[in-house]
């Protein structure tokens, strides 16, 4: 019996309740046992809480959770590789602050705050509490440690979660920060009386301005040791899921090894460091074992509708340019909020994820790590760069318009398709020329899960676009206030259709002319 953990982010319910548990231990024996106070960034649904909450049951004693049982449904559990170490299971007082739990308001904030530093009050006998945040947790370190006679563990998780939901809202932000600075500020004063300190998020803490008082957190967001502490690895997918991937081949009439490259190329592709180890994203690829089916499960589940609206108001994105784009270490420090430089905001949401690291310039090159989140994030340009023309209704017009391409190489209505739709964007092109038209026209088929390669090299150019498609290969060039004709004529002068003549599948070459006057397509043709 095979249970996936779909939405469960308890260690204790994990293991007791026999689901699947990818052994991380090994890494949180690490970084117990060599050092105190951390700070971890990572994507949303990576596995954030489940690592707090595996660090909650070591330092409260819980070995139980640790060794082989049978649970009560007569599932083996295996032994995990931190009860085979000299972990002396000690019991320590945790003070643990999830605000994963869906705040909205500061009040509803406050209000978090003060129900779980009462809850703690309460039980290390705190009668009379201070009305300051900041006293508070003083005071609570203070009496949990004088009553336990063990220093204490803080673990906080998802600490800019509502920050995240409330960009673009200045104030808020303002009085958030405020709030969070005085809460966690005494931390680092503090140091002598606590045993471990943890702190998960999105983005990273110096940029929120959030921990400049607690400067001594130890980052290992990117330290090439700890790239799989969330996540799942290939390894650990052969391995410890192998029997899972035999299962969904087996549904879905596939042989392995054609389910495990499914499996890549949907949800593998991530990298936390210089390493560059392969990370799968785990709430995609449980969801997929539990459904049966490979699907799109990330990217509506973790993207806060906020971060969307912030990306719309930065400088336009060109997701062909955004493949491959280089960025230095100093970049990741550009403030999260800042409407000026999205590489960093996509970065730690986990849009773009490093694709190569480049030591002698110590730079980074970035690039989108799947199909899934490439395609989630092309629908959600197009939502927003769209008119308020390009509604549900013409959304779906124009897929049908799209299938029917791909289908039954129905081009001619596809391209009057594409005609309505940049007339409902008439803002979208403006003086930005050809390279800007060539970009949407890409953010276009990425949207529908087209396999599309822009800048498509050959011996002597590139190709705008080639489209690769189940019945045929297209090759598109596109003319900005010059003819259809013209761009047929440098498809065939360039030879950009060479590079497919083996393919087997018929050649398509495409020349789409687009007038700045009408800021439309006005003339094509194909052969």
């Amino acid at each position: 019996m095979r249970k996936y953990p779909v939405g469960i982010q308890s260690f204790e319910s994990i293991r007791t309740e026999g689901y699947i548990y990818v052994d991380k231990t090994p890494l949180v024996y690490k970084m117990i046992t060599e050092g105190k106070p951390y700070f971890l960034s990572r994507p949303r649904r990576f596995g954030k809480s489940l690592l707090v909450s595996t660090l909650a049951a070591v330092f409260e004693g819980r070995r139980d959770l640790f060794e082989a049982f049978t649970t009560e449904y007569g599932i083996e559990q295996p032994q995990l590789f931190i009860a085979t170490t000299d972990w002396k299971w000690e019991k320590y007082p945790v003070l643990r602050f999830d605000f994963s739990v869906g705040l909205e308001t500061v009040e509803q904030f406050d209000q978090y705050v003060d129900n779980t530093l009462g809850q703690y009050e309460k039980l290390y006998g705190i009668a009379h509490p201070s009305t300051a945040a900041n006293v508070r947790m003083i005071n609570l370190i203070s009496a949990a440690e004088k009553q336990t006679g063990k220093k204490v563990v803080v673990l906080v998780d998802e600490y800019d979660n509502m920050m995240l939901h409330s960009l673009g809202n200045a104030e808020k932000q303002k009085t958030v920060r405020e709030r969070f600075q005085n809460l966690f500020g005494p931390l680092k004063s503090e140091d002598s009386h606590l045993q471990f300190v943890f702190i998960t998020g999105i983005s990273k803490f110096s940029q929120m301005g959030i921990f400049s008082k607690l400067n001594n957190l130890n980052n290992i967001s990117m330290v090439p040791a700890y790239e799989t502490i969330c996540g799942i690895s290939e390894e650990e997918l052969v391995t410890t899921m192998r029997p899972d991937i035999e299962l969904l081949a087996q549904k879905q009439g596939l042989t392995y090894d054609a389910m495990l490259a499914a499996l890549k190329a949907n949800y593998d592709g991530y990298h936390f460091g210089k390493g560059k180890t392969d990370m799968y994203n785990p709430f995609s690829l449980i969801k997929a074992f539990n459904n049966a089916e490979i699907d799109s499960y990330w990217f509506d589940s973790a993207t806060p509708s906020a971060l969307i609206e912030m990306l719309a108001n930065m400088p336009p994105i060109d997701m062909a340019e955004a493949e491959g784009t280089p960025c230095m270490a100093e970049d990741f420090d550009v403030a999260f909020d800042s409407y000026q430089y999205p590489l960093p905001v996509l970065y730690q949401s986990g849009y773009l994820t490093i694709k190569e690291y480049r030591p002698s310039r110590d730079q980074y090159v970035l690039g989108f790590p799947n199909r899934e989140v490439r395609k989630g994030f092309a629908i959600s340009l197009y939502r927003y760069v769209a008119s308020s023309q390009a509604d549900v209704r013409n959304r779906s017009v124009f897929q049908n318009a799209w299938l029917d391409f791909r289908d039954d190489g129905n081009l001619a209505a596809f391209i009057e398709a594409l005609k309505v739709f940049f007339a409902g964007v008439p803002y979208m092109i403006d003086d930005k020329g050809e390279h800007h038209f060539h970009a949407m026209l890409y953010t276009l088929f990425v949207s529908f899960g087209a396999d599309v390669v822009a800048e498509d090299l050959s011996s002597k150019g590139r190709a705008d676009l080639t489209l690769k498609m189940p019945k045929g290969i297209y090759i598109l060039e596109l003319k900005y206030d010059d003819t259809a004709e013209a761009a047929l004529q440098q498809i065939d002068e360039r030879g950009y259709a060479a590079k497919y003549a083996l393919d087997g599948r018929p050649i398509t070459k495409v020349g789409l002319a687009f007038s700045s006057k009408e800021r439309n397509i006005t003339e094509w043709k194909a052969k």
